[in-house]
């Protein structure tokens, strides 16, 4: 398979970006996407050029690291996938296929196709946690009974893997879908109602720090992310941020 890759560099967050075409033969069909690019790179590094800078870790769709705009969509033309789990079959011999890193405020480019996303961890920090006492003989968590529905809705929030697909789908680069998820996660289970209310509010105040945009439905957040999370979380996370408000 041979295709004509645009890919965007930039030398570091200070620098003006550009988009640069490349030309790549050899391509097989059932390399991932990261392969693919790691051929790519190879080949730069054979003609004394400099590698593209793309982020990745497990390379199993669960780190969340392989953040890539592809042809106009998050982890590209595939559903339910992330980066590294797209295979190069969804593409055509002679294909033009263009790569961008995240376009968010809250997400500035490092270099390359890899941007900073502590934000998202400072919205972690902010909230996403619960306290336990654990002095004398404290319950053990598995001991405390869960209706089924509750921890079937809480595991599917906690599938989040924090990738920022759903930022870079918005059209207000909006992180309603990952701070609801983080939230909802554990306002489901007994341990987390505690601090429900001062949760959902210290992590939307963050996330409003950030930078991120606000959520106007649109729903182009649950179609693009790859573990289907579903925007009702977001409705949950901003009835008890109304409800913290109030009180």
């Amino acid at each position: 398979m041979k295709l004509n890759l645009k890919i965007w560099r930039q030398k570091n967050a200070e620098t003006k970006g550009q988009m640069v075409d490349y030309n790549l033969d050899g391509v097989d069909a059932d390399m991932s996407f990261l392969e693919m690019l790691d051929v790519l790179n190879e080949k730069l590094i054979h003609e004394n050029q400099e590698p593209v800078s793309f982020d990745h870790d497990c390379r199993e769709g669960i780190c969340g690291m392989c953040s890539l705009f592809i042809n106009g969509r998050p982890h590209g033309p595939d559903d339910r996938v992330t980066t590294c789990q797209l295979h190069m079959r969804k593409f055509n011999d002679g294909d033009t296929i263009t790569i961008e890193p995240w376009r968010a405020k809250a997400f500035p480019v490092v270099k390359d196709l890899v941007v900073d996303r502590s934000a998202f961890d400072r919205i972690i920090q902010a909230g996403g946690y619960i306290n336990v006492n654990t002095s004398g003989n404290t319950l053990d968590a598995n001991a405390i009974p869960i209706p089924k529905k509750d921890a079937d809705l809480a595991f599917e929030a906690a599938t989040c893997i924090g990738c920022g697909a759903c930022v870079a789908a918005c059209k207000n680069a909006s992180a309603m879908l990952f701070t609801a998820a983080k939230v909802a996660q554990l306002d489901l289970l007994p341990q987390g109602k505690i601090e429900s209310k001062e949760r959902a509010q210290n992590m939307v105040i963050q996330m409003d720090k950030e930078g991120f945009g606000n959520c106007t439905n649109t729903g182009a957040c649950e179609a693009e992310c790859p573990k289907g999370i579903s925007i009702a979380n977001i409705a949950r996370m901003n009835r008890i941020f109304s409800t913290s408000i109030i009180a």
